[in-house]
């Protein structure tokens, strides 16, 4: 395999263990404070935001929860909290994106290879409404992230701003056991940030890729909605993704091919240990 290939399945695992994991939330219950396991899952998604050629994975991916008072990693993500209350909450997130390698996308061809990234900051969370059952939940999510290349070297990449709003139903009707999650909103990011993936150098510049500066500012919309259900033994969950582009800063960039695009992605995976501690989990 070449060494690029190897770099590309790892980030893989990595990504779906991250994304797939992430769902709705239950309300207060008693769990493992740490459970590791292992399970396959199947990906599909655009080489990056605006590509018209897609990629699909079915690979094993590992499965770690950890539900301390201040690190969690679950099913909602990787994040510290630094505090709550009763309407405010405030976070440390993190999120991935895939590298995209030009050999394997033709509007890149010729040009430097997308290094997968790497974004943390802060997010605050604002809780909106909950259902007298705490089954339902509408909160506004703020993450502000810091964005690096993920090489020997990290570049610094700007940063990110992707409020969203987040309804988290539990026991939904015809879905008894399963948590389902719906997340919308819009993204923001600065000049470094858009000029990294929609950027053209002079240099770069063939018949039908002209040179193009991209600017910061509003990057499109996105739509999710994930399923996930716990039985005592494995999870299964899953996610379908909507991006729209149109209006992006970066809207006119000749690497910008398609404005409108799915991905989706499932995942299986079984309890291999846990802690013999429990401890409670709510919102």
């Amino acid at each position: 395999m070449r060494g690029v290939d190897l770099k590309n399945a790892i980030w893989s695992v990595l990504a779906a263990g991250c994304l797939l994991f992430s769902g709705a939330r239950a309300s207060a219950e008693e769990l493992p404070l740490w459970e590791v396991g292992a399970g396959v899952a199947g990906l599909s998604f655009p080489a990056y935001r605006g590509s018209d050629q897609s990629r699909q994975f079915l690979m094993p991916v590992p499965f770690f929860a950890y539900r301390g008072e201040f690190l969690k990693a679950d099913r909602n993500g990787v994040r510290g909290q630094i505090f709550k209350t009763e309407h405010l909450d405030m976070t440390v997130s993190a999120a991935l994106s895939p590298p995209a390698f030009s050999d394997d996308v033709q509007a890149r061809a010729g040009m430097a290879d997308l290094e997968a990234t790497f974004e943390v900051g802060p997010q605050l969370n604002v809780n909106l409404w909950k259902s007298d059952n705490e089954q339902r939940h509408l909160r506004l999510l703020l993450p502000v992230r810091k964005a690096y290349t993920l090489e020997r070297s990290p570049q610094d990449l700007g940063w990110v701003f992707h409020p969203k709003l987040n309804l988290d139903i539990r026991d939904a009707p015809g879905m008894e056991g399963w948590n389902l999650g719906l997340l919308a909103g819009p993204l923001f990011g600065d000049r470094r940030q858009h000029s990294h993936f929609y950027s053209v150098a002079s240099s770069e510049a063939i018949a039908g890729r002209p040179a193009y500066a991209a600017p910061g500012g509003f990057a499109g919309m996105q739509y999710l909605v994930a399923v996930s259900r716990r039985f005592p033994r494995y999870w299964v969950g899953g996610f379908v993704r909507y991006d729209n582009l149109r209006g992006a800063a970066f809207e006119n960039s000749p690497l910008v091919r398609d404005k409108n695009y799915w991905a989706a992605g499932f995942a299986v995976s079984w309890i291999l240990g846990q802690s013999s501690r429990k401890v409670v989990v709510g919102d």
